[in-house]
C-alpha cells in the first residue's frame, strides 16, 4: 500500500457500456472523497484494432500502451467490463505491474472476479488491504519481415493464425525451442496460455490447463491429419511460425487485435517478462470457476427408470 491513509487507485472501464461508465464515475467520486488519488481511463487504449494489407503496422510498442496518469505508484486498479475489457486492461497495465480487480458488467465474465452487486463490499476489502494477487503468464507476439519488426502485442489468452475466409487450407511450419520444425496442415493454429486454454483452444479440442501450470499449448484448427492434436510444452520455449502458404493469412490476438501475415513473414512468440496480476478477494478456486462458467464437473442427474404415459 501507499504511504497515505488511502491507496492510489486506477480505474479502467468499458465506455460502450453505460453501467460501466456510470459505475466508474461513481467510484472516482466515492474514493476521492475518502482521500484516495484516483486515475481513470477507458479500456479502448488497449484495443489495437486490425491492420490492412496495404498498411500492416498498426500497433505501438508494448510499454506505450500504459495510459497517461497510470504508473507503478498505483496500489491497485479496478476494471469494469466484460472479458474483452479485462484483456485490454491487462495489455495496458501489465508493463507497470499493477494488480487488477476485475468486475463483471458483461455476460460470461470468465476472467472477472466479482459481479457489480458485490463491488461495495469488495471496495472495503481492497481499502483494508485484505486481498491476494495471482500472477498469470502473458505472451509477447511479434511479426518480422526480413528481420525487421512489423507488429507486436501483449497477449493474455491466445494468438491465432488462420486462413482468409475465401482461401484454402493453410500449411504452417512451427519451430518450438531447439526442436526440429514440424509442418501442420489446418485451417489455422492457436497458441495459448493456461488462461487461454478455456477460450478458443478449448473450442478447438485442446485440454483445460490449470493457471499455475507453467506451459503453453499449440492447438490446430480443423487439421487435415487425424494425428494433428493439441501439444502442451514448457512456457520457456520460444515459438517461431512460418506460413508455407502462398496467400496472406490473418493473425488475431486475444480476439481484438490483429494483422496480416505475408508468406515471407515470421511470427515469433515467447513468454513475456510482464504478467497479469489478478486481485483475488478469496482463495482462487479454478474448478469452481469451471463449474460455474462452463458447467464442468456438475453432478450427473440420472434419467427416471420409468416414464408414466398419459
Amino acid at each position: 500500500m501507499s504511504d497515505s491513509a488511502c491507496p492510489n487507485v486506477g480505474i479502467i472501464y468499458n465506455d460502450a457500456k453505460p453501467v460501466a461508465e456510470k459505475t466508474a464515475a461513481d467510484l472516482v467520486e466515492q474514493l476521492s472523497a475518502r482521500g484516495c488519488r484516483v486515475t481513470s481511463t477507458t479500456g479502448s487504449g488497449g484495443i489495437l484494432g486490425c491492420s490492412r494489407l496495404n498498411h500492416p503496422v498498426c500497433s505501438s510498442p508494448l510499454e506505450q500502451l500504459v495510459p497517461p496518469g497510470f504508473d507503478p505508484s498505483l496500489d491497485f486498479a479496478i476494471v469494469l467490463g466484460g472479458d474483452g475489457t479485462v484483456l485490454s486492461a491487462f495489455r495496458q497495465l501489465a508493463p507497470i505491474g499493477v494488480p487488477l480487480l476485475t468486475v463483471n458488467t458483461g455476460h460470461m465474465g470468465f476472467l472477472t472476479e466479482i459481479y457489480l452487486s458485490q463491488l461495495p463490499a469488495a471496495i472495503e476489502q481492497l481499502l483494508a488491504g485484505n486481498f491476494s494477487v495471482e500472477s498469470r503468464s502473458m505472451l509477447e507476439v511479434r511479426v518480422f519481415r526480413d528481420d525487421d519488426p512489423l507488429w507486436e502485442v501483449l497477449c493474455l489468452n491466445e494468438m491465432v493464425l488462420h486462413r482468409e475466409p475465401m482461401t484454402s487450407m493453410c500449411h504452417f511450419e512451427v519451430a518450438i525451442g531447439h526442436h526440429s520444425p514440424v509442418d501442420i496442415a489446418a485451417d489455422g493454429i492457436i497458441l495459448s496460455t493456461p488462461t487461454g486454454s478455456t477460450a478458443y483452444a478449448l473450442s478447438s479440442g485442446g485440454p483445460v490447463i490449470a493457471p499455475e501450470v507453467p506451459v503453453l499449448q499449440l492447438a490446430p484448427i480443423c487439421p487435415h491429419s487425424l494425428a494433428s492434436r493439441a501439444l502442451v510444452f514448457s512456457e520457456t520455449e520460444p515459438v517461431t511460425i512460418f506460413s508455407a502458404t502462398q496467400n496472406p493469412i490473418v493473425m488475431v490476438v486475444d480476439g481484438n487485435a490483429g494483422c496480416y501475415v505475408q508468406p515471407d513473414d515470421r511470427v515469433r512468440v515467447n513468454r513475456s517478462a510482464y504478467s497479469a496480476q489478478f486481485i483475488r478477494l478469496q482463495p482462487p478456486e479454478f474448478f469452481r470457476i469451471l463449474r460455474e462458467k462452463l458447467g464442468w464437473g456438475l453432478p450427473h442427474i440420472a434419467k427416471p427408470t420409468s416414464v408414466e404415459l398419459p
